[in-house]
């Protein structure tokens, strides 16, 4: 009970954590579009944890950052990942030829990475099938050995329609 009357007298104290806590929960339930340049990571796909994020889609090159709208198969098991932004490495362009031995993933001969056998939760996570890169696609990676990337069927490919913006890491 005082902690009801201590809440009415002074509201104004907690106007800030619930402002902070509706907008957390419109980002992750119902647009998860990033609004401002300034981009947080905090998962252990990149070592970055800063970065700013420059919208639009000029040609991508390998090595840039990016950040897309999740649009996988993955996403039929997690639907919270549909529409989530994801940021990775570009490592894979149209035109390129993916190879797969085991589970090891190769970019035009070059070993990339190796797909885990099975997810956190312990559902299996099949490797991404060999061909060539269509146009219009990239292959994408985050640099953590446990990045949910396009080494997985169930993340697969970017679209180019998918891709947020080029983002420059800061630490």
């Amino acid at each position: 009970m005082d902690f009801l009357r201590h809440m009415r007298q002074r509201w104004y104290l907690y106007l800030p954590i619930f402002a902070i806590w509706g907008l957390a929960y419109l980002r992750l339930f119902v647009d998860a579009t990033p609004r401002v340049p300034v981009l947080f990571n905090w998962t252990p796909s990149l070592p970055y944890k800063v970065a700013i994020l420059h919208k639009g889609t000029s040609a991508l090159h390998r090595g840039d950052f990016i950040v897309f709208a999740f649009a996988g198969e993955g996403s039929r098991r997690y639907p919270g990942l549909a529409g989530q932004p994801f940021f990775k490495v570009v490592r894979g362009l149209p035109g390129d030829t993916i190879s797969v031995a085991g589970r090891e993933v190769r970019i035009n001969g070059q070993l990339v990475g190796i797909a885990k056998s099975h997810a956190f939760d312990r559902q299996p996570l099949e490797p991404i099938a060999p061909g060539v890169i269509p146009p219009g696609r990239y292959y994408v990676q985050g640099l953590s050995p446990d990045s949910f990337d396009s080494r997985y069927r169930e993340s697969g490919l970017v679209q180019i329609e998918q891709v947020i913006g080029v983002v420059d890491p800061l630490f």
